[in-house]
């Protein structure tokens, strides 16, 4: 398999976790989303992915997007450490929580859209910033709510075992601590990372040990 990544790229980084926590091993191939413009926007990573997003997975002939469909792809094919409950509510919840990282938080903080705001709406470097952690702390706080109380949320986010929510929710954290966004505001999500953080596969996973960190 080849990984299709980026060290601080929040959805390849849910990845590398689903991949070392199944134990699968993979090729990273690094596609740096800054340099020369951005090496996504080339023509021959479009021809790998024509949204020209990361990350994309190559197997067995073919490629694969999105990294949550990816995740679920993986957790099918190699059932071992199941990464999704066993009951359909629990999966509904699962998914749910990682929905809110993947499909409500990150589409809002997502470097293209940081570019846009910069580059063509003009707006300055301080304003791009505080988008960035007030999107991130609306996030947190639905996170958190959502977590806190429930008594389905163990040492992880759904029970005592690493899910896809944990996948999606470790580089959040990630995400806060780079911006400055303090978790002490978030008392459930900063456990659960703390959790997350101890856990050799999430380790192996962050940013600073990709081979393509700066």
């Amino acid at each position: 398999m080849k990984l299709y990544t980026y060290f601080r790229s929040s959805a390849a980084y849910r990845v590398r976790i689903a991949l070392n926590l199944k134990g699968l091993p993979y090729e990273a191939v690094p596609v740096h989303l800054l340099r020369d413009g951005g090496e996504h926007l080339r023509a021959d990573y479009r021809s790998v992915n024509p949204g020209a997003l990361i990350p994309a997975l190559a197997l067995d002939g073919v490629t694969l997007t999105q990294s949550l469909a990816i995740i679920e792809y993986l957790d099918e094919a190699h059932p071992g450490a199941p990464l999704m409950p066993a009951d359909a509510l629990g999966r509904a919840r699962v998914r749910a929580l990682a929905l809110t990282v993947a499909a409500d938080t990150h589409p809002l903080t997502n470097l293209r859209v940081l570019k846009y705001l910069k580059h063509e709406l003009g707006v300055s470097e301080e304003v791009k910033i505080e988008w960035y952690r007030h999107w991130l702390r609306e996030g947190l706080g639905t996170l958190e709510a959502l977590l806190a109380g429930d008594e389905r949320t163990g040492e992880f986010c759904h029970g005592d075992t690493p899910s896809l929510a944990d996948c999606c929710l470790e580089p959040q954290a990630f995400n806060a601590e780079r911006f400055e966004v303090d978790l002490a505001a978030y008392p459930t999500v900063a456990r659960i990372h703390a959790r997350c953080a101890a856990h050799p596969a999430f380790g192996a996973a962050h940013p600073a040990r990709q081979p393509d960190a700066e």
